[in-house]
């Protein structure tokens, strides 16, 4: 049996008990800060896959009252990060390469982003791996897509 994830491990223990996900989203949070800057909830976390929230909230607006197009960036990189965590063999690390984003119409409720590896993928020592972020509406409309390069490597101790 493989070695799992510290990350995933931590998420099964927690997913399904009271309060669990926001104890585990707010850990994610104070691991890397920069995500709580839009408060997010992990919803589903497996290999291969990642399901992250946000609430829209006026601190999260743009000029025109829709998701700041930067939130919804913040968003993809949480739930990319996460599936990459959840999926890479515990000795790998993985740090962003590249982002590429497409804004496909305003984003006027809460959002759903959803991560997952593209179908080309290929989880190796040194490559490149692309996941594909689709982040939606309530109306589970996508509002944006993204596609985010990890650089992966054999994590040096």
């Amino acid at each position: 049996m493989a070695a799992q994830s510290p990350i995933l491990s931590y998420w099964q223990r927690l997913q399904s008990t009271p309060g669990g996900r926001w104890i585990f989203t707010r850990a994610v949070c104070l691991r890397a800060p920069y995500f709580s800057t839009i408060a997010p909830t992990v919803q589903r976390l497996e290999p291969g896959y990642c399901e992250a929230g946000l609430t829209k909230r006026r601190r999260l607006h743009n000029h025109i009252g829709t998701v700041h197009a930067i939130a919804m960036c913040n968003l993809a990189e949480l739930a990319a990060g996460l599936m990459a965590e959840a999926t890479v063999k515990p000795a790998w690390r993985w740090i962003p390469k590249g982002m590429t984003v497409a804004y496909l119409t305003k984003a006027e409720s809460d959002l759903i982003a959803r991560a997952r590896p593209a179908a080309s993928a290929a989880l190796d020592d040194g490559v490149s791996y692309d996941v594909q972020v689709s982040i939606v509406d309530t109306g589970n409309i996508e509002v944006m897509h993204a596609t985010i390069t990890l650089w992966i490597t054999r994590a040096v101790r």
